[in-house]
């Protein structure tokens, strides 16, 4: 089990959750920072982080404010503001440079929280070894493309074409996980009006070659995903945003799209597969 702490936001007093897995052995690898999605929690992470304790690396998680255990009652779950909720997680990334600094830093986000990463490289590459990125998108496209369709915008929207036997079928082909999400007071909350859209809000920068170009040359990239994550849009928003990287000059940027796979990856039937060659990307850029 994790230890669990907390820290202040810079942005306004709240307090964060954390969850620290030390790494197995004497001489840990690097450490691993652990973004999680929108309606889950940093917890929920603990297959990964026992896999990438195993195989020596320190983990480092929080639950965002408005989620888990960084909200005071559960009727304030999904309510937050969305710019100090990007500003917290290159604040946890400074605190562990801090609290560790002689191991490198490796940011894995998935979901809504690969979105607060695609931000936080914009300003603070210079502060990781590395970044994967699950489960994400081109912000702006899928955002014009929800704009244009019929029906709800939030995340009952992309289970549409999918089993609808829980709702929450577009998270993984493996029944056992989708129905443990299902049951996790903290997922699947329902989320205020303005919680999607403060996401969109903004997904032109992320986008920007501009902004795109502030991103340090050298940070190396892996973005994963499924090409059945109907944020992938059938894996080609995950190829756009590669080839947007890409364009602006990342010289080390690897993009993997997995076929018939869902959203949560690491959650996914083929996860095992997944996880191993994420542990040996992070091994490769730790490697001498």
């Amino acid at each position: 089990m994790p230890t669990q702490s907390s820290f202040a936001s810079p942005s306004d007093g709240t307090q964060i959750a954390t969850y620290a897995w030390d790494a197995d052995g004497t001489k840990p690898r690097g450490v691993i920072q652990i973004a999680h999605g929108i309606a889950e929690h940093g917890a929920r992470y603990d297959r990964l982080a026992q896999a990438l304790t195993t195989a020596g690396y320190e983990v480092r998680a929080n639950d965002h404010r408005g989620h888990g255990k960084s909200v005071t009652s559960s009727s304030e779950w999904g309510t937050f503001d969305y710019p100090a909720l990007v500003a917290d997680v290159a604040a946890f990334g400074a605190k562990i440079r801090s609290d560790l600094p002689d191991l490198p830093l490796f940011l894995v986000a998935h979901s809504m929280g690969s979105f607060a990463a695609q931000e936080v490289i914009l300003d603070h590459s210079g502060q990781y070894a590395g970044v994967v990125l699950s489960g994400s998108t081109a912000l702006d496209v899928l955002a014009a493309g929800l704009a244009q369709s019929e029906g709800p915008v939030g995340l009952e929207a992309f289970n549409a074409g999918f089993e609808q036997r829980t709702g929450y079928e577009w998270l993984s082909r493996d029944e056992a996980e989708v129905d443990a999400y299902a049951a996790d007071p903290m997922c699947g909350f329902d989320l205020p009006d303005d919680a999607v859209p403060q996401l969109f809000a903004g997904a032109a920068r992320l986008a920007d070659p501009t902004a795109l170009a502030g991103i340090r040359k050298d940070l190396p990239l892996l973005v994963v995903s499924g090409d059945s994550d109907p944020l992938a849009g059938g894996g080609d928003l995950v190829q756009l945003l590669g080839q947007r990287y890409a364009e602006a000059g990342i010289e080390d940027l690897t993009v993997k799209v997995y076929p018939e796979a869902r959203h949560e990856i690491f959650n996914e039937t083929n996860r095992d597969e997944i996880t191993a060659e994420v542990v040996a990307w992070l091994d490769q850029h730790t490697a001498g």
